[in-house]
């Protein structure tokens, strides 16, 4: 036996052909099945290893961006060089009083509350209304006050944070409202996700036990998603105190993590008890498990985790920052499955049908009189009808795709109950929706020209269509920086408020052409508008990339063009239709008051690019788990119409189970209160229910009984140059002129 890398050779009886026998998919499965307990004792001292790491030095989630050549970061770099005290956050208190702010004891509060909000830690000026132009409403009922802070809302501790809620909660009184916004705000009122992970793993457990009717059984896939959650979860927390992470990650990548730790472990425990059923014995049907299902995973664990890192190449880090902890949850889950789940089987061995429920015995396979086979068969009667049908569904759903806007959701998306929810609302009553996106104009001042330009400039700008109101300019002390804040007329995520800060960089930077100073137009507005910007030139480079790499990764797999051709075009379809269902709900409101959408507003601009590196992958389980079968059926009998006949009766109970799993997990994180989580659910769960409805049981069986023998046509001259990357066993084809030619299905 010769060794060759991580495999060995062996020549089997009677002259047949050698079948490799790789390290992870033969021996380490034998090796696991013969000694049980020292992977699982490796796998708790890991998890330990990790636990004790994550005590040791875990840091804390952030918004804080970081847009590494963008126009809004170089005024970010210039403050903190030249202006300080100007760099940090500032929150904003609105103070509504329906007496008037002039009334005298109206006043007297206002005085108590300035003085108190100048106490605060890390607070380096607070600015009165009484003094600040423009910060009464026309009304005299509503004031602003802006709170300065000398660390952005990521660097800033929590006590500080917490210590502006708590004051903002005991001065307000029915007769004097306050209120308080701004990114500081934000990350101190944002709220864990509860019991979503509790709910997304109950409504699994329930599913589990329909599929295999046996508690056992139910428990493998739990027992390994858990094992890969908690394994995640330390190592991102550690993590984030080395980079900063967003503070929707954490919920993100649980959804990722749940959903892929259990369909990966389903479909190797699936296989399992087939093999079982089959009468092999217990090591045998872990190493046949692991040899197909196992392979399967791998590779479709592989591709979500290069299209995850591939979120890298779009320059923006807090982008690539999520991408990679879904990868790590998604690379965890593949490693428990192909490590520990084949030592955990050898437990569970000939038990793992135990403690069946009543009415529950569920096959191991479906057979020719299944579920599956009898809707496969109905298609392929009439594939043209059924392709049409499906097809008229998936591009109506698609359809709102066209009207797509990306954007940033804003505090006039939170729930009502938010602070920050309500200062937003009191801000556009008083000062117009604009006063919730100021944009900073920000100058290097070199000499005293530069200083009178700067001078010069509010009455310039109050003339700039769009702008509602324009603050003078604040110097530091040594006068080489200045700011001025710009109050556009529109909200924050209106199109409107991006053309101004467009507009406001042309004028200002012509201004200062030619001057010893500069002139850069930023703040937490501009900013996000400076991503989306970003993500939006990137998208068609990520998407050709993703796409052109499954195309590849699919054929190297089935040796087929076609094969590849159609997968890629199914899942652009499914996407494309959970993009839809996400713009009629999130961007038009439909349906907002039952999945608690609160106000419409743009798709966020980073979640499409996400949500496809995301749902690409994913795809890919299904498409190998099923084409995977339909290939086995087909290099054994040469029969194409049986063969997809049967590969889909083999897979429609665990691909149906695995999808309801996904769509349980995924929509439980829509009960999120923050509409980024929101966003995620309900996009993942359409994409995996139309995925595993319309695009498997019935697009999948029309197009390749359409497409006949041709499904399988690779060329032999691209068959030399691709390399073989096998999701099953090897096992050689059947000679053409053994195969049988598939049957015509009457009309």
């Amino acid at each position: 036996m010769a060794g060759e890398g991580m495999r060995e050779e062996a020549r089997l009886p009677d002259g047949a052909p050698t079948i490799k026998r790789s390290f992870l998919f033969d021996r380490w499965p034998r090796f696991a099945s013969r000694h049980p307990w020292l992977p699982l004792a490796g796998a708790a001292v890991i998890l330990t290893a990790l636990a004790a790491a994550y005590i040791a030095g875990h840091g804390e989630y952030g918004d804080a961006f970081n847009l590494p050549g963008a126009e809004a970061q170089q005024l970010t770099d210039m403050l903190q060089e030249r202006f300080p005290g100007r760099a940090g956050e500032a929150a904003t208190i609105v103070v509504s009083a329906p007496a008037g702010l002039d009334d005298p004891q109206v006043q007297s509060r206002v005085q108590s509350l300035l003085a108190e909000l100048a106490a605060l830690p890390d607070v380096v000026g607070v600015s009165s209304p009484y003094e600040t132009p423009g910060a009464i409403s026309p009304d005299r009922t509503i004031a602003r006050i802006s709170v300065q802070y000398s660390k952005t809302a990521f660097h800033l501790d929590k006590p500080s944070a917490s210590a502006l809620m708590d004051l903002r909660q005991q001065s307000s009184t029915p007769d004097f409202q306050v209120e308080a916004g701004g990114a500081i705000v934000w990350r101190a009122e944002r709220r864990p996700p509860e019991s979503t992970e509790a709910i997304g793993l109950a409504t699994a457990v329930i599913i589990l036990l329909v599929a295999f009717g046996s508690v056992v059984a139910m428990g493998l896939p739990i027992i390994t998603a858990l094992l890969a959650l908690a394994s995640g979860f330390f190592l991102l927390g550690v993590g984030t105190s080395l980079v900063t992470m967003p503070s929707f990650t954490s919920e993100f990548t649980a959804m990722v993590g749940i959903g892929v730790g259990i369909d990966y472990a389903l479909l190797i425990v699936t296989r399992f008890r087939e093999a079982l059923a089959n009468k092999l014995s217990v090591e045998e049907a872990i190493v046949q498990a692991s040899a197909t299902a196992g392979r399967s995973v791998v590779f479709a664990g592989s591709t979500v985790v290069i299209a995850l890192l591939g979120l890298f190449a779009v320059g923006i880090p807090f982008v690539g920052y999520v991408g990679a902890a879904a990868a790590l949850f998604v690379a965890l889950s593949v490693l428990v499955a192909v490590f520990v789940l084949p030592a955990i089987l050898r437990i569970a061995a000939r038990h793992i049908d135990r403690w069946r429920l009543p009415g529950l015995a569920a096959p191991v396979h479906d057979s020719e009189t299944g579920l599956g086979y009898r809707l496969s068969r109905m298609v392929q009667r009439a594939p043209v009808l059924f392709l049409t049908g499906s097809l008229v569904i998936l591009l109506g759903l698609a359809a709102p795709v066209l009207a797509m806007r990306l954007g940033t959701s804003d505090a006039g998306n939170n729930p009502p109950s938010y602070t920050s929810r309500r200062s937003y609302d009191l801000l556009s009553r008083g000062f117009g929706p604009g006063f919730n996106a100021p944009i900073i104009v920000g100058f290097a001042v070199n000499d005293a020209a530069a200083a009178t330009k700067v001078e010069q400039l509010p009455a310039a700008l109050k003339g700039v269509d769009g702008v509602a109101g324009v603050s003078p300019p604040t110097f530091n002390q040594d006068r080489s920086a200045a700011v001025i804040t710009v109050f556009p007329s529109t909200e924050p995520q209106a199109q409107e408020t991006a053309d101004l800060v467009h507009r406001l960089r042309t004028m200002v930077h012509q201004s200062f052409n030619g001057s010893s100073g500069q002139a850069l137009v930023g703040g937490t507005t501009a900013l996000v508008i400076d991503v989306g910007d970003k993500i939006s030139a990137g998208l068609p480079l990520f998407f050709g990339a993703v796409i052109g790499l499954s195309f590849l990764l699919l054929m190297a797999v089935f040796r087929s063009v076609v094969v590849a051709l159609k997968a890629a075009a199914m899942n652009l379809l499914s996407i494309g239709a959970a993009f839809g269902v996400m713009v009629a709900i999130f961007q038009w409101g439909w349906l907002g008051n039952i999945v608690g959408v609160h106000r419409e507003g743009p798709i966020e601009a980073f979640l499409p690019m996400m949500l496809f590196a995301v749902l690409f992958g994913l795809s890919m389980d299904y498409e190998v788990f099923l084409v995977g079968r339909i290939r086995e059926e087909y290099l054994r009998t040469g029969d194409n119409t049986e063969s997809v006949a049967r590969g889909l009766s083999l897979t429609t109970r665990v691909i149906s189970a695995a999808a309801a799993i996904m769509i349980a997990v995924f929509l439980s994180f829509a009960l999120s209160d923050q509409r980024v989580v929101k966003e995620f659910g309900i996009g993942l769960a359409t994409a995996i229910f139309v995925d595993a409805t319309i695009v498997r049981l019935i697009l999948v069986p029309s197009v390749m009984q359409l497409m006949g023998s041709a499904n399988w046509w690779f060329p032999a001259w691209l068959d030399r140059i691709v390399p073989r990357v096998g999701v099953d066993r090897n096992r050689p084809a059947r000679p053409a002129a053994a195969r049988q030619p598939a049957p015509v299905i009457p009309d």
